[in-house]
């Protein structure tokens, strides 16, 4: 049975970049679908796995030859193994700017890397693959990100016997393309064993750590932790860890994909805000895997899973920005009257408000964060959303915000889910 693949929604972004730039990379996380991407890019362009330890000597022995030897079009995949690759690009590159001759992959974020911005500076576009959304386990052309930034949103009320969206069981299944294709059990072993072969293996690509045992005990605590405000002190007394530690090791996850951290918003006459980033763990089968969440504890574990939606919400919308428009910028509102919106989305002077919801049903309350944040941004606010597990899609006292079904972030219309078995048909069916 042939392995089935699912299109990726950034592919006419990398089409895009390939046409007229001579570099194009594509980053994200290890097994979130890069190599396959890149792969069916351009079937015709010579592929290369630094993974491969042969090759791997090769490149960091003589990076200029290595790279001078390479055919016009190549990819070279896991390239954060060997960055002193990218002056090399450049040297190259620089005789002969013709677009498309390299496309990078790496799942670590050499754009941290001092070296990388310089080098490459004007050069090279990056692109952010990350782990498949649930609107492309849909197959869905309807991006509710887009729906919310043009103003189309509407209400739409549906019948009451309309099935609710499997939201536990999504959370749980997470969006790497792997674990989604087995049963809950086995994807919770694998989720454990992805952690420890990162921090064993590609931990050491990017940074020198003694304590690995201390770097996967943080990501553990993390995933108990998503979508809180993050509190380095509190977490390096809970660890016994140096505070100075921590961070180190907040900064290396972040540089491999596994944890993002969303900035406060502000204006500069906010002056009640509250200024601590939120903490999110990437994907949500890894912080459930993590967390020991199954979903027949949906009921059980309110809180816990209240904050995983929260962060399913920010990362499936973060991802739908790498298609829609990847210059938005995202961040969260809270004041010191615990007032607070989960995302808050910029384009120039323009402001949106997502707030998330783990209930079925909406009240007048709910939209006090959306109301706080319009009053914040005055005219530059556009609107928002309150994202719920309910059925239907209702207007809210808000201008321009509405109470959004978690079925449309998926791409399902209003009334009408899937459930999560036949995603998981699609999934592991033949494609051919």
């Amino acid at each position: 049975m042939a392995t089935p693949y699912l299109p990726r929604l950034i592919r006419d972004r990398v089409l895009e970049s390939l046409a007229d730039t001579p570099v194009a990379c594509l980053l994200g996380p290890r097994q979130a679908g890069k190599t396959t991407l890149a792969q069916r890019i351009d079937p015709e362009r010579i592929y290369l796995n630094l993974d491969d330890s042969t090759l791997l000597q090769a490149a960091r022995q003589d990076p200029l030859g290595f790279i001078e030897g390479l055919p016009e079009r190549v990819t070279l995949d896991e390239v954060q193994r060997a960055p002193e690759l990218l002056l090399a690009i450049k040297s190259v590159v620089d005789r002969d700017r013709r677009p498309g001759r390299f496309l990078l992959t790496g799942s670590a974020n050499l754009m941290l890397l001092p070296r990388a911005q310089d080098s490459l500076a004007g050069r090279m576009e990056v692109i952010y693959l990350h782990p498949l959304t649930e609107q492309e386990k849909r197959v869905s052309a309807s991006t509710l990100l887009d729906t919310l930034m043009a103003g189309q949103l509407t209400a739409r009320v549906v019948s009451d016997a309309a099935p609710l969206s499997p939201v536990a069981e999504v959370l749980c299944q997470g969006g790497y393309p792997e674990p989604s294709r087995r049963t809950p059990r086995r994807a919770r072993q694998w989720y454990r064993q992805y952690l420890n072969a990162i921090v064993q293996r590609d931990v050491r690509d990017i940074a020198a750590i003694q304590d690995e045992d201390g770097m996967q005990r943080l990501v553990e605590l993390l995933a108990y932790r998503t979508a809180s405000l993050l509190n380095v002190s509190n977490l390096s007394k809970e660890l016994g860890l140096e505070r100075g530690t921590v961070a180190k090791y907040l900064s290396i996850l972040e540089r491999l994909f596994l944890v993002h951290q969303l900035p406060a918003w502000h204006r500069n006459q906010a002056k009640r805000l509250i200024k601590s980033p939120k903490l999110h763990l990437v994907d949500t089968g890894l912080a459930a895997a993590l967390g020991r969440l199954a979903p027949d504890q949906w009921l059980t574990e309110a809180e816990r899973f209240g904050a995983l939606l929260e962060s399913h919400v920010v990362a499936q919308l973060v991802a739908q920005a790498s298609w829609v428009d990847p210059e938005l910028r995202f961040s969260h509102y809270r004041d010191k009257d615990q007032v607070e919106v989960d995302l808050v989305i910029e384009r120039g002077q323009e402001l949106w408000g997502v707030e998330v919801k783990r209930a079925a049903s909406v009240q007048a309350r709910d939209a006090a964060g959306l109301a706080r944040l319009a009053d914040q941004a005055g005219k530059g606010f556009r609107g928002g959303m309150l994202v719920y597990t309910g059925r239907h899609c209702l207007k809210l006292q808000v201008p321009g915000c509405y109470a959004v079904p978690i079925g449309m972030l998926w791409g399902e219309e209003p009334g009408k889910s899937i459930s999560s078995e036949a995603v998981f048909q699609a999934l592991t069916a033949d494609r051919g």
